[in-house]
């Protein structure tokens, strides 16, 4: 009689963009692997679905790996081995040969031509049906033990033997727990992609104001780009930066802190007061107030400088006088009073422990056929299409190597 091969199996645990995209590409790579998503809650996919104001904010346009790791605050080395396996071109080319094209906005990031999240998510469940991937929500995961070649999963809606998992359960503090039960380190997660809540009367009055290009100083750290003023203090694209970059030290001050602002990060305090003086001898008569510079709007400009007289002129405009707003528009210090999180696009700063990690693979260095991927890893980005990436690069790599171990290989495209 012929001997039958034995089926592979393969759990996957967390139902979002690092479990869908590693579950079908595993399933893809190897047809003869039995593949299952895991999802505690009843909705699958649920940051996709939100990224990006509901477009989904695919991936950003830096197809460089030194370039692309130098927007992960934790990662940055371990990610560049893996990115130059999989990197955005790659998921351009992946969404594309299954029908969704991507398009490159001016910032860099990258949406779907459609402006929906629905069809990153459309996308994924038309593959996994494909390759026969099962999908059971309201299913959490109880414990995992390790028993000989297989593990075993107690979850909450039985129990499930497999020949390796995937985890890519998100920032979940209960599997983390358990995979620190079960030998690994965890790194105490913090938040990340948070705004600034400043209570100052400088800035109170003006929420939806920005500008286009201000510099944030926090300690050892600085970022530059869009700042918009919020109903609660500060955000945009230079001040989620920082957050992502400073999240461990601004945890640790209860985000009670100080940061300082340059409202125009062309112009230093010194480049700006040479400008000023300048003004005082173009346009003698005209008022300071009326004045706006550092491609500030008015109002703003008013607010900061509300210690000058309102009929003050340019040409009375002493030097002292002009020291002071060189210094309220290039190095304006606020208070921070706390933090609100960035929409529902939170993403947390911390995880497993990525020494333990074999990044050539995304296997565990301490258990065997154990796989991550996506933000249960201590990896996290600043806003832009990064985090994401993250997850499709990490993913693809653990269903390669699970593919290349379970046999039966289809795809060219294994790494090793």
């Amino acid at each position: 009689m012929p001997i039958l091969a034995t089926v592979k199996t393969l759990i996957v645990i967390g139902g979002g963009a690092a479990g869908f995209f590693g579950a079908i590409n595993a399933a893809q790579m190897s047809p003869g692997l039995k593949v299952t998503i895991l999802e505690k809650s009843s909705q699958l996919l649920g940051k996709v679905k939100v990224s990006g104001g509901g477009r989904c904010n695919v991936t950003h346009a830096c197809f460089d790996p030194r370039e692309l790791v130098t927007f992960y605050p934790r990662g940055e080395r371990e990610l560049l081995g893996p990115f130059n396996k999989f990197q955005p071109g790659d998921t351009i080319a992946w969404f594309a040969e299954r029908g969704v094209e991507l398009k490159i906005e001016g910032d860099g990031r990258m949406f779907p031509i459609t402006n929906l999240s629905q069809t990153i998510i459309d996308c994924f469940l038309t593959e996994a049906k494909k390759f026969d991937v099962v999908v059971k929500t309201q299913t959490g995961i109880n414990s995992l033990q390790k028993n000989g070649s297989q593990w075993e999963v107690t979850t909450t809606s039985g129990i499930f033997t497999t020949d390796y998992i995937l985890m890519a359960a998100g920032s979940s503090n209960q599997i983390w727990e358990l995979l620190k039960e079960s030998g690994h380190e965890i790194v105490e997660p913090v938040p990340s992609l948070f705004t600034f809540n400043i209570d100052d009367s400088r800035i109170k009055n003006h929420p939806g104001i920005s500008v286009p290009n201000a510099e944030v100083h926090f300690g050892k750290f600085f970022t530059s780009g869009p700042l918009l003023i919020t109903h609660w203090g500060l955000s945009g694209p230079a001040i989620l930066k920082m957050s992502a970059l400073a999240a461990i030290e601004m945890n640790r001050l209860n985000y009670k802190t100080k940061i300082t602002i340059n409202w125009d990060g062309s112009l230093d305090k010194s480049s700006f007061e040479k400008l000023l003086r300048d003004k005082r001898q173009s346009d003698p008569k005209k008022l300071v107030l009326s004045s706006a510079f550092a491609n500030m709007p008015l109002p703003l400009w008013k607010s900061l400088l509300s210690d000058i007289p309102s009929e003050l002129k340019w040409a009375d405009c002493n030097n002292e006088r002009i020291a002071f707003i060189a210094e309220s528009v290039t190095k304006c210090e606020f208070d921070l009073t706390g933090k609100s999180t960035f929409k529902e696009e939170f993403v947390t700063a911390g995880g497993i422990e990525l020494k333990e990690i074999d990044f050539r693979t995304m296997e565990s260095r301490v258990l065997s056929d154990l796989y991550f991927a996506g933000e249960v890893l201590n990896i996290d980005a600043v806003t832009g299409g990064f985090n994401f990436q993250a997850a499709w690069t990490t993913s693809w790599i653990a269903a390669s190597a699970i593919a290349k171990k379970a046999g039966q290989i289809k795809s060219t495209r294994l790494i090793g």
